[in-house]
């Protein structure tokens, strides 16, 4: 599976952006999807997950409420719509495939990455 990442950009605080990850094959739509972030100088951490069929979602606590996770099946692409950015948000985006099903938290869970795409949020 590839996964290719994009929609990422130079945005201030407060506005929206969309991120999109699009899967080379149609396999993983049986599989979760998350994306995770990396800012400078720290790990990667979660961000948002869905499971196969897009009927449950899960959320870190600091983008709850301001993020959206959704996946387009027919286009096997997974979407982050990301409103009321902050500069804490400011990172470089991942999507991953999962191993299972369900939405998952853990990066142990995922076994397919995309190359990343890189959001920056100025106060």
């Amino acid at each position: 599976v590839q996964l290719q990442a994009s929609g990422g950009g130079v945005v201030q605080a407060g506005a929206s952006l969309r991120l999109s990850c699009a899967a080379s094959r149609r396999t993983s739509s049986n599989n979760g999807m998350g994306w995770f972030r990396q800012a400078p100088g720290k790990e990667r951490e979660f961000v948002s997950a869905i499971n196969w069929s897009g009927s449950s979602t899960y959320y870190a606590d600091s983008v709850k409420g301001r993020f959206t996770i959704s996946r387009d099946k027919g286009k096997s692409t997974v979407y982050l719509q990301m409103n009321s950015l902050k500069p804490e948000d400011t990172a470089v985006y991942y999507c991953g495939s999962g191993r299972y099903s369900t939405a998952r938290s853990d990066l142990s869970d995922y076994d397919y990455w995309g190359q990343g795409t890189l959001v920056t949020v100025s106060s």
